[in-house]
């Protein structure tokens, strides 16, 4: 029995061992096939957990978004509580190819919104353009006429969710790196050097930035090009170009509606829901938001100057030359007089910018900064560039380009004006005061801009010519009301006018306009405004120191020009000349330096040159000109005024006396001896000729002609404008007179612009003026003029002893055949 037990007890453990090995065994499968399977593949487009995307291995930089950078990809974070905040885009080449402009100028400038649908997120442009009111019934139809077109969709990476707010991860590498044309090069640049597509291998994000208010994108974009503008070997383009994204205000600051007769920047929207029976297009002024604290109230009503809620701050870049900045820093706050008449102290200041070791996180590129940044460029330029809210017009933020050339052009401008009565001027290098004067005027007119003002040309012949040879007048109002026009120096000074001033200062147009823009009208809504700004202006309706004038890149208005002085162009051309007259003998010893060669001289005579074209310029501008002052319905007189008559036929006088009749004063052998081996005769041509080629106008003749239908006598017409050029520019034939070499170019030049009259296009618009060649009376008129022209000429061959003059005189004969009967 015994025995049985210990068998029954042997087989009983043999049996447990058995199922306990059994067991192991299957356990020991089982974590093998644990250890050997692999995770599951997320699918495509599944959004994965936070820490899967976002790695330790990231660069973080935190603002608006949060950007990621892990190796090559970059990634946004974007708070939830940001979707649906609309955004304002601006693309601008920061760095350029060579032969391709200069680094800083816009591109493109969109609103942005982005959205969050199912496991993407949009990006949509969001247009501004058409507009209205969401209370209206009329709004639906706008919002379904104005889809908003979707830039870029990305897929969702990960969400964040804690106590801080969600977020959503995108990778944003193909919004940079693919050709997304509204964020590459303009569609003008790209047809002109013959732009296929993009070399995606070398095109690359450099960098994104992150502040608390934009995000700065700095990318590369290579293109393909057939005629690219240098290094044309490599047949490609490469620009750097940086994107700028802006948060726009939760609330939009309140509009000011534009009015012609001030001269602003402006925003445009087509508004749908006005009470008017045709869609209108509206326009508000680009402004920086000032207002009144709420504690200053009562104050501010009572007339005491206060100080605004932020003030407009100017920021002057490390890289400025310290000798500068203290120029430069009064230029910007010059404009607080202005601001005071809007009821504002303190309004606009200029500071330095924080060096790394006070603040190591400022940076230019923060929307919250607006700079004035100085280039190492040989452009000879400065501009004042802003971005504004498209629904408000609000300038968020402004950087002023300050190229090292502008120096440069300061010191022809300031030598060729004002050298022949200003010693400080007669040097090749100014004195730093001297310079940092003209650095103060050049940067009191770039902040001008960045306020909101454009040029104001009609501004210059608010004054009398001669008051500007007075030192009292000039002290008291500077040269021009205006320093947003392009007035420049005083060259109607004489040497004997002292202590006459040589510049503009902030104006009393200029004081003017910013107290339009800019004072508070409180308790009153944009539209209700109106009406009281309408009465500043007419108070003020027929005093020219108030005007504002347009800038023309076809001179119609000869009262509205760049570079003019003074309300007679003729005098005040007059008593520039004989600046220069006195400037060309005195040209070797004022731009002399020891050791040095005649690079100087050269580049001076040809700023002298260049002064004397532009007042030849001025005096063409009135034959055939037509005044434009901007008047509303309740304004007595025309908008429209065509240029006296005798003032015309004065202004043909002076150009035959001053540039057709060689002006010999500036033809100097010490000079041309040391800066060429020839040149002299093709400079005097290529004046002439330019003069011709501007009298000789299709749109210039075109208004004559309307001009003589209404006004009959009382108009210089054309026939007697083309009489009066032809008779002066051929003063030798009637008296058989040996023709010179000079004299001979011009006629011929004469003869060749008449060619043009005859052959070119038809049917184009020249400047602002429509003309149809072939069925006005321009060509029966130049045809009969050369008919005219050519029997004089045969009558004057017979005169002439000298052979020279008979052969060119045949050759005009043969010419004027060719134009007239070119099929014989």
């Amino acid at each position: 029995m015994k025995n049985h037990i210990s068998l029954t007890f042997l087989l009983l453990c043999v049996g447990l061992c058995n199922i306990q090995y059994a067991e192991a065994q299957f356990w020991k499968k089982k974590d093998k096939k644990k250890q050997t399977e692999q995770p599951k593949p997320t699918p495509k487009g599944s959004i994965q957990p936070y820490s899967k995307v976002i790695t330790k291995d990231a660069i973080t930089d935190d603002g608006l978004f949060k950007v990621h950078k892990i190796e090559e990809k970059e990634y946004y974070e974007i708070p939830d509580s940001l979707f649906g905040r609309e955004m304002l885009m601006v693309s601008r080449i920061a760095k350029t190819a060579s032969g391709l402009g200069f680094g800083g100028g816009k591109a493109n400038t969109q609103v942005l919104r982005w959205e969050k649908k199912d496991k993407k997120v949009l990006l949509r442009i969001v247009s501004y353009n058409i507009y209205a009111a969401d209370s209206l019934p009329i709004h639906e139809a706008v919002v379904n006429s104005n889809f908003e077109p979707i830039l870029e969709t990305f897929d969702i990476k990960a969400e964040k969710k804690d106590s801080v707010g969600n977020s959503t991860v995108i990778q944003i590498n193909n919004l940079f790196e693919k050709d997304v044309k509204a964020l590459g090069l303009p569609e003008w640049y790209r047809k002109k050097y013959k732009v296929s597509r993009i070399d995606g291998d070398k095109s690359f994000i450099d960098h994104i930035k992150s502040y608390p208010l934009n995000i700065e994108a700095r990318h590369v974009k290579t293109y393909a090009a057939g005629d690219p503008p240098s290094n044309s070997s490599l047949g490609t383009i490469s620009v750097e170009m940086n994107a700028s994204m802006i948060l726009l205000p939760k609330e939009p600051m309140k509009r000011r509606y534009f009015d012609q007769r001030v001269g602003w920047f402006t925003t445009r929207q087509t508004d749908y829901g006005l009470d008017v029976q045709q869609s209108k297009t509206i326009q508000y002024l680009d402004r920086w938001r000032l207002e009144v604290k709420d504690e200053d109230l009562e104050k501010f009503k009572r007339g005491e100057l206060v100080e605004p809620k932020k003030p407009i701050v100017y920021y002057i870049d490390r890289a400025t030359p310290k000798k500068w900045v203290p120029f430069i820093k009064q230029g910007i706050e010059d404009w607080q007089v202005a601001f005071e008449k809007a009821g504002f102290k303190n309004a606009i200041i200029a500071k330095d910018a924080p060096t790394v070791e006070e603040d190591p996180e400022w940076s230019p590129e923060d929307i919250r900064y607006s700079v004035v940044r100085y280039l190492a460029s040989p452009i000879p330029n400065a501009n004042g560039p802003h971005v504004s809210d498209p629904r408000s017009g609000e300038i968020l933020e402004s950087d002023i380009n300050w190229y090292h050339n502008v120096m440069s052009l300061l010191r022809g401008w300031f030598f060729v004006q004002t050298a022949a009565i200003n010693p400080d001027a007669q040097s090749p290098e100014f004195k730093d005061e001297v310079m940092g004067r003209l650095i103060r005027f050049v940067s009191s007119h770039e902040v001008g801009h960045t306020l909101g003002l454009p040029h104001n040309m009609g501004s210059s012949v608010a004054y009398p010519v001669d008051s500007l040879r007075s030192a009292s007048f000039t002290q008291k109002y500077g040269t021009a009301p205006s320093i947003m026009d392009y007035a420049r120096f005083n060259y109607v000074a004489q040497p004997e006018d002292k202590g006459v001033a040589l510049m503009p200062n902030i104006g009393i147009y200029d004081k003017y306009a910013i107290e339009w823009g800019y004072k508070p009208l409180l308790d009153k809504t944009a539209t209700e405004e109106k009406e009281t700004l309408d009465s500043w202006i007419l108070a003020h309706e027929n005093d020219p120191m108030y005007r504002f004038g347009s800038q023309q890149w076809t001179v119609i208005d000869p009262s509205s020009q760049t570079e003019d002085l003074g309300d007679d162009a003729i005098k005040a051309s007059l008593y520039g000349i004989e600046n220069l007259k006195r400037i060309v003998p005195n040209l070797i010893t004022w731009t002399y330096e020891k050791g040095e060669d005649f690079e100087e001289l050269e580049y001076m005579y040809g700023q002298v040159l260049s002064q004397y074209n532009r007042y030849m310029g001025h005096v063409i501008s009135n034959i055939g000109g037509v005044y434009e002052f901007y008047k509303t319905y309740d304004q007595e007189g025309a908008v429209y005024v065509p240029v006296a008559k005798e003032h015309q036929e004065n202004c043909m006088a002076f150009i035959q006396e001053q540039l057709f009749t060689t002006p010999e004063w500036m033809l100097d052998e010490t000079i041309f001896n040391k800066i060429e081996s020839a040149g002299a005769i093709e400079r005097i041509r290529k004046l002439q000729v330019n003069g011709i080629n501007k009298i000789l106008d299709f749109g210039r003749m075109q208004r004559l002609i309307e001009n003589e239908t209404f006004q009959a006598d009382k108009a210089y017409s054309l026939l007697e404008m083309m009489t009066d050029l032809r008779d002066g520019i051929f003063s030798e034939l009637s008296k058989g007179k040996t023709i010179d070499t000079y004299r001979r170019n011009l006629q011929r030049a004469y003869i060749d612009r008449m060619e043009y009259l005859m052959t070119e296009d038809q049917g184009q618009t020249y400047g602002d003026t429509s003309v149809n060649v072939s069925q006005s009376d321009i060509r029966a008129i130049v045809r009969g003029e050369l008919d005219t022209l050519q029997k004089k000429l045969k009558s004057a061959t017979y005169r002439t002893s000298d052979t020279t003059t008979k052969y060119h005189l045949q050759d005009l004969i043969k010419r004027i055949d060719l134009i007239l009967n070119p099929t014989k």
